[in-house]
């Protein structure tokens, strides 16, 4: 840190505790070089992190926005909130995790249709009609018989290990 007074870049620390705000490091500091003593407040440079849209656009990651999204596809189902909220914190967790400060919507969006799928099936549909902008009913109809398909071979493959027993 360099003196104000004399611009010696050496000093020591004398006293250091948290800002009035609570946001900052107060400390008190004396020059080695002229003796006087002078107040730094340190702040963590806090980098939104940022989401980056199908058109491009960035902004920030809102949490909330998520949440909002998942409770209008969840909308009269038998989903808790706290499901939705541990699927938000799964999505803000791989954002933070993330070694880029920006995440693709389309990453987002493919976490939250992966928990989606395996929570409600209905809440899945409804929020991939919106997510994935169908173009058409018949592309959405395809993405149903997808999804229909699936079931079956899953209903199908617990019927066997049911048989099995």
């Amino acid at each position: 840190m360099r003196c104000p007074y004399c611009a010696h870049i050496e000093d020591k620390v004398v006293d250091s505790r948290e800002a009035k705000d609570g946001d900052s490091i107060r400390r008190r500091r004396e020059c080695l070089g002229c003796g006087r003593r002078f107040t730094s407040y340190e702040r963590i440079d806090e980098i939104p992190y940022m989401v980056v849209k199908k058109d491009g656009k960035r902004e920030s990651f809102d949490r909330s926005k998520i949440l909002n999204g998942l409770l209008r596809a969840s909308e009269k189902r038998p989903i808790s909130v706290s499901q939705l909220e541990s699927i938000v914190d799964e999505v803000e967790k791989q954002v933070q995790d993330s070694l880029d400060r920006e995440v693709a919507t389309t990453e987002i969006g493919k976490i939250i249709m992966r928990r989606l799928k395996s929570l409600d099936k209905v809440a899945y549909v409804r929020f991939a009609s919106v997510y994935l902008e169908f173009e058409d009913v018949s592309a959405f109809m395809t993405e149903l018989k997808y999804l229909v398909r699936s079931r079956d071979r899953t209903d199908s493959a617990a019927a066997k290990k049911k048989k099995k027993k």
